[in-house]
């Protein structure tokens, strides 16, 4: 086949030969001279795709951008292939002490975020934008500050909600990230405000919807005059911020033993927009976070004056809110390393 060097019409099946033929001549590239021969007839500001190129002023304008596409596609293709056949050839040479510099380099994929650590980024940067600092604790921690020094005494039926990894009968892995607030009470006076993420282990069975480990956020504000007001207003700032403005709220009374009173906040489902689906499981609404106002008993356990000071605490689950913003539906998916899975994000 000879390339088209002028500007006449140019037709699909025009490009699909020359593609045919570049890739056929490309094998037979061996040494520098045949590479930059190459790259001058097929590649160059003169060759072969370039000409054909120029040819798309003579076509019917709804022609041109299904052919103008196709020839920048074999391009681009035709590009990416020569640099890998020149970055083997380069490899070779600098074994053998023979590395060229001006060779073209490979291009090599980039990577991205893994999708918890871009919620995760997401949540802190929103409420650092709100004034929270972030705080870090141990996750192999001891039953006082993840369960007793939380207004959960010895016989507590709330530890029963958590199945425990216990290394022993007084340390075990962390079931939440509230044990961080007692260490931020302990090493700061009020006013405090500090968000406290990482990552929590409970003993449950592996399935699409648990997993052994997973991600928390902890929030605590903690200064005089703090009222539940204050918590309302805080949690819905976030919501709007997270899930968009349009994002009905909902607030309705829980139980927690570290807070008093305690409330639930669902946000309506941004999936099927309130009308139900199989993720809101036909409600319309999803469960993201537990908060309240911090219990007394967990002021004092903390060196705060519970009789000057209040706070509100709240927490959320990582996993949980990327596995709705996503909609993905296996939580194990987070955990296997798929290449196939990590390259949507």
């Amino acid at each position: 086949m000879s390339g088209k060097t002028g500007a006449g019409p140019v037709s699909l099946s025009y490009l699909d030969t020359l593609e045919r033929e570049a890739l056929a001549a490309l094998k037979a590239v061996a040494d520098d001279a045949s590479a930059e021969a190459y790259r001058i007839k097929y590649l160059g500001k003169k060759g072969a795709v370039k000409s054909a190129l120029k040819g798309l002023g003579s076509l019917p304008v709804e022609e041109r951008k299904a052919v103008g596409a196709r020839a920048n596609a074999i391009n681009a293709g035709l590009e990416e292939e020569f640099g890998k056949k020149h970055w083997k050839k380069a490899a070779a040479g600098k074994r053998s002490g023979q590395f060229d510099p001006t060779l073209p380099g490979f291009p090599f994929p980039r990577g991205s975020l893994h999708p918890l650590q871009k919620v995760r980024t997401e949540i802190c940067s929103i409420l650092m934008d709100m004034g929270f600092d972030i705080a870090y604790g141990p996750e192999v921690e001891t039953d006082y500050y993840n369960f007793e020094a939380l207004n959960h005494p010895p016989h507590h039926p709330a530890r029963d909600m958590q199945d425990t990894f216990y290394i022993s009968d007084t340390v075990l892995l962390r079931t939440h990230t509230s044990p961080v607030q007692m260490h931020v009470m302990e090493t700061q006076k009020p006013p405090i405000r500090s968000i406290m993420p990482g990552r929590v282990y409970r003993n449950e069975e592996i399935s699409a919807r648990s997993y052994c480990m997973f991600h928390q956020i902890e929030g605590l504000y903690i200064d005089e005059n703090v009222g539940f007001a204050d918590l309302k207003g805080t949690l819905l700032a976030f919501c709007r911020r997270l899930f968009g403005e349009d994002a009905n709220i909902k607030i309705r009374p829980s139980f927690f033993p570290f807070t008093e009173p305690s409330i639930e906040v669902d946000v309506s489902c941004f999936l099927c927009k309130g009308s139900g689906c199989s993720v809101c499981k036909k409600t319309g609404w999803l469960e993201i976070l537990g908060a309240g106002m911090v219990h007394p008993n967990v002021l004092a356990a903390g060196g705060i004056d519970n009789e000057k000071y209040t706070g509100f605490a709240f927490g959320m689950g990582i996993d949980r809110i990327a596995l709705l913003k996503y909609d993905i539906n296996d939580i194990r998916l987070f955990f296997e390393n798929d290449v196939r899975f990590l390259r949507q994000f």
